[in-house]
Order: structure tokens, then sequence, then C-alpha cells
């Protein structure tokens, strides 16, 4: 281990003591950066203890992807504009619903509108998951970034639903 990622390699460890089995997954590609797959169970304790105890307390975007049945879930952490940890969950996309961070760190409001707009999540709590990117009028089963919508079906929906 190099000194460049002892300090990554401590906050795995806190993570994995603290949810212990529900970190599903964790890799540190290089100094300042961290990915770590978490238990959709462990989610709220594992971002509370991020923010409030670790200092983890800027979001720099909320990102997802379709990865077949689930939706995955990733949030880009920052703390202290030193270190990057990426903490990813994963939802059924049956039923793709999270709590909402906005409590925590207040900047990931537009974030996980953006994600609502585009995956289909809904964040629970979060006070207006109103459309953000997605035009007036958009049909509300269309999530643009799931894999089964092409920008023909995407077409024709749209097109339909205007008529």
């Amino acid at each position: 281990m190099t000194e460049k990622t002892a300090e990554e390699n401590e906050i795995v460890r806190e993570i994995k003591h603290f949810i212990r089995k529900n970190v599903l997954e964790s890799e540190i590609p290089r100094a300042r950066r961290i990915f770590i797959l978490i238990d959709k169970r462990a989610f709220g304790k594992a971002i509370r203890h991020l923010a409030k105890k670790m200092e983890f307390t800027h979001v720099s975007t909320i990102t997802g992807v379709d990865v077949g049945k689930e939706i995955e879930v990733i949030y880009h952490l920052n703390r202290g504009g030193k270190t990057e940890l990426s903490l990813k969950v994963r939802v059924a996309k049956d039923k793709p619903v999270l709590p909402t961070i906005t409590d925590l760190i207040p900047g990931a409001t537009l974030y996980e509108r953006e994600v609502h707009d585009l995956l289909g999540v809904t964040f629970e709590k979060h006070q207006d998951l109103s459309p953000i990117i997605l035009p007036e009028g958009w049909p509300p089963d269309v999530y643009p970034l799931r894999k089964k919508w092409t920008t023909k079906k995407i077409r024709e929906k749209v097109t339909r639903e205007v008529k």
C-alpha cells in the first residue's frame, strides 16, 4: 500500500466496519478515487454515516445506469476536495425507490430530479420531483435512459401521446 492509497483504504475499512456484509464490492482504482457498491437495505445508514461522521458532505453529481433488472444509482460524494467516493446502490426496475439525501446534502435536490426524470427512480420524501430536464407533456412512463427506450420508440410514443 502506498501512502497515496492509505486514506482511501481507511475509508473503505470504516464503511465495511460500519455496514458490514452490506458492502457488496469496493475498489480503489487510484489515489483519491473510491467505488463502493452497497446493499439497498443499508443505503440510509451508509449515507448518513458518510455525511455526518466521515464528512462526505458535497455531492458532485448523482448518476444512474440501467443494468438489466435493476437501476444502479451512483452518488459521487466528495470530502474536502480531496477524495471522491462513488457510492453505488441498485434498486429493482419495477420498484425503483430510494430515500432522498436532501436532508443530509441539500445540493442533491437537482441531481435526484434528473435521475427521476431520466430513469424513473423515486426519491422518498423529496420535496419536488417535478420534471427538470424533460419537456412539459412528456409521457410519465417514458424514462429515456432505460435500455428499453430507443430514440425510435420514444418518438413513436411521444407522437401518439401528443395526438
